[in-house]
This record gives C-alpha cells, sequence and structure tokens, in this order.
C-alpha cells in the first residue's frame, strides 16, 4: 500500500514530465512544502543547475513571519525568490507545483512571485 508521500512524488514526477515538454528553454520554478517550511528553487533543466533559491528558514524571512510553516511565510519566499531570480536574469519561469494542490500556501508564494515581477 502507498503512503501520501508516494502518491505525492508520483503525482509531481507526472505533472514535471509535462511541464519540461512545455517550458521551451525556460527554468523551473519548484515549490516543496514541509509541515514547519517551505522551499522555492529555480532550476534549469537543460544543464541540470540551481539558479536561485529561497525558503522559510532563512533568518529575514522568518524576521518578517512570525512563523515559517504559514502564509506569510509564503508570501516572503515568494517575493524573494523573484528577487533573486530578477539579479540572476531570469525573467519567465514555468511554475512547478511539486504534486501539491495550487492553494494555501503555494498559491500564495505563486502570487508573491508573480507580483515581483516573474511570468508564468
Amino acid at each position: 500500500m502507498k503512503n501520501s508521500r508516494d502518491i505525492r512524488i508520483r503525482r509531481a514526477m507526472r505533472t514535471r514530465v509535462r511541464l519540461k515538454k512545455l517550458a521551451s528553454g525556460q527554468p523551473r520554478l519548484s515549490v516543496f512544502r514541509s509541515n514547519k517550511y517551505i522551499y522555492a528553487q529555480l532550476i534549469d533543466d537543460a544543464t541540470g543547475k540551481t539558479l536561485a533559491q529561497a525558503s522559510s528558514m532563512e533568518k529575514d524571512v522568518a524576521k518578517k513571519a512570525k512563523a515559517s510553516g504559514n502564509i506569510n511565510a509564503a508570501t516572503e519566499v515568494g517575493a524573494l525568490i523573484a528577487e533573486r531570480a530578477k539579479s540572476a536574469g531570469v525573467k519567465a519561469v514555468v511554475f512547478d507545483r511539486g504534486g501539491y494542490i495550487y492553494h494555501g500556501r503555494v498559491k500564495a508564494l505563486a502570487e508573491a512571485a508573480r507580483d515581483g515581477g516573474l511570468q508564468f
């Protein structure tokens, strides 16, 4: 019997295959959500390298958001990843929600990244 983690990973891989076909050379904004933190990273799939990353574990995010695993922290991480993407010269990305439902923290991160100037 498969547990919920295995099911999420399978769903994420299924989505990731479609995203790589649609990406057309754009980096992928990947999101990982745990119970305590939220992480985002820009990945260039052509070279297999991470261009930028942000998480709610960082001290400047922790100061702005009182808790590290809520919507406020996800909003801060989204704004931070957008800022770091601009400094890396990335304007357009493909959003990889990592098998999670586009709701709550994942949605807050995506909207903050859009407000920060990323296009997806």
